[in-house]
């Protein structure tokens, strides 16, 4: 277990551009994860079921899970998470969709990381 002085907090930006290519199955394996949720209560439910069948972009959302992504990442432990999905249009040859833009910041040079 690391003390606080050993400690370091990492700030991780991840941002996946998805072409869903089939929102109905996406929307049904969204309706099964809530469906197998015990521990959800039924108002919350009902409100996760609506915004999941009106909105492939919300299916993602709740399909797509931060602590899954790292929770088998030795060494670490997920401290905070948000992420949200949106509907957007994707021109991968355009210079607005540069994944390198961030880069210019140097804040992610500390330690040789970036």
């Amino acid at each position: 277990m690391s003390t606080p002085e050993t400690s370091r907090f990492v700030r991780l930006r991840v941002e996946l551009v998805l072409e869903v290519e089939d929102g109905d199955e996406v929307t049904k394996a969204a309706l099964r994860r809530i469906a197998g949720d015990p521990d959800l209560p039924d108002e919350e439910r009902t409100q996760a079921e609506a915004a999941v069948t009106e909105d492939t972009a919300e299916a993602l959302a709740y399909l797509v899970d931060p602590f899954d992504l790292v929770s088998e990442v030795p060494g670490v432990e997920l401290q905070q998470a948000s992420w949200s999905s949106e509907r957007i249009s994707y021109d991968p040859d355009s210079p607005e969709w540069d994944l390198d833009e961030d880069d210019d910041e140097g804040d992610d040079e500390e330690d040789g990381i970036g």
